[in-house]
């Protein structure tokens, strides 16, 4: 995935697909995201994380910044990861495993 370095942090982009009609769902459960997971999540370097939902089309748009030691290879292998994506799956395209599909998005423009 391309990323656009800040210092010691790396900025990504991507995009992932909502199944129709699964836009209020998807943002309930996000209002509600486990505060284990988010800990998950700040422990393998990432912070910074936002979603946008573009309704036209279901499709969310991602950033998020990691850290140059970061360690979100590891989510994967982690029940609590494995939990949230279970429970994403039905609101989202994903792949066998649950884990949601993503497209990475190459950096065109920045202005700071």
């Amino acid at each position: 995935m391309d990323d656009y370095r800040e210092g010691s942090m790396a900025r990504q982009a991507f995009r992932m697909q909502l199944k129709a009609g699964m836009a209020a769902e998807y943002r309930a459960r996000h209002d509600a995201i486990w505060p284990e997971l988010v800990d998950l999540l700040r422990e393998a370097g990432i912070s910074d994380y936002w979603i946008f939902l573009d309704e036209a089309t279901g499709a969310l748009f991602a950033t998020l910044e990691l850290a140059d030691d970061n360690q979100r290879d590891r989510l994967p292998a982690s029940s609590i990861m494995q939990r949230w994506w279970e429970s994403m799956a039905p609101l989202m395209e994903t792949q066998a495993d649950h884990r949601p599909l993503e497209w990475a998005l190459t950096p065109m423009f920045h202005m700071a």
